[in-house]
């Protein structure tokens, strides 16, 4: 199977250099042909992309998590302006909405998401979207600020209704490995639903391990267990999802292979 992780932290699986190096080469002898290695903050993104930029497989995305919303750093428009030229910047992100964990004011995180939406249009980027119980706000935003490369409602957790609003916009859905948990019944009905054309799959490393792995830190390898997941619940085949997903994330983050 050709498999493509469209979200991996790697450097929070790791924070040795030569670590790092292994998890990404363990993933493409997995059959993972492609990841997307997303960092939270532009310093995080600086280390990661120094150690990773020579790994062909390996693309960036670069952006201020709303976890940084009190201090995205000194100049940090400046500083992704600069980083989306680098080679294999692929989208911004992630950038989007948490209301779970309360990041600084619910104001300052809406002006840092519109901020980055925009970015994205001024440089033909997409965006992938963090939402964490800020379904209703991140829509309203999406529905007039989403750039015109579109974006990824990334570790999807929302349910159906939200789902199908979200569809009317040019956004993909990504399912990590929280598809795989016995209580995810909302969202495995989204999985079965949704049409394959708009379906990505990703790890969210070092979190949201599939099921079958419980207790250990989730990586990029592990991708298939989740592909093969949605393939039983959808009653497709594990290979068929694997290479539309993989092309859609092609397609949506313009890489040719």
């Amino acid at each position: 199977m050709r498999l493509f992780d469209s979200h991996a932290h790697i450097g929070l699986i790791h924070e040795d250099p030569i670590e790092q190096l292994i998890v990404v080469q363990e993933a493409k002898q997995a059959g993972v042909v492609g990841i997307v290695s997303i960092c939270n903050s532009l310093r995080d993104f600086s280390t990661v992309y120094e150690n990773l930029k020579s790994v062909s497989h390996v693309y960036h995305a670069v952006g201020v998590a709303p976890s940084e919303v009190t201090s995205p750093g000194r100049d940090w428009e400046l500083k992704i302006e600069e980083s989306v030229r680098l080679p294999r910047v692929v989208a911004i992100g992630e950038t989007g909405l948490d209301y779970y964990r309360k990041f600084g004011d619910r104001d300052s995180q809406i002006e840092l998401f519109i901020r980055q939406l925009e970015l994205a249009e001024k440089f033909d980027l997409p965006v992938i979207i963090h939402n964490r119980e800020a379904g209703k706000d991140v829509l309203e935003i999406l529905r007039e600020k989403l750039p015109p490369r579109g974006g990824i409602l990334h570790c999807f957790s929302e349910n159906w209704d939200f789902a199908r609003k979200a569809l009317e916009l040019n956004l993909y859905i990504s399912f990590a490995g929280n598809v795989t948990y016995r209580n995810a019944r909302d969202l495995q009905e989204v999985a079965r639903k949704i049409p394959l054309d708009r379906m990505l799959v990703e790890t969210e490393s070092p979190f949201m391990v599939p099921s079958v792995y419980r207790g250990k830190r989730n990586r990029p390898s592990y991708l298939a267990e989740t592909v093969k997941f949605l393939a039983e619940i959808r009653e497709e085949s594990a290979e068929e999802i694997a290479e539309v997903t993989c092309q859609n994330a092609l397609t949506f983050f313009r890489i040719a292979q």
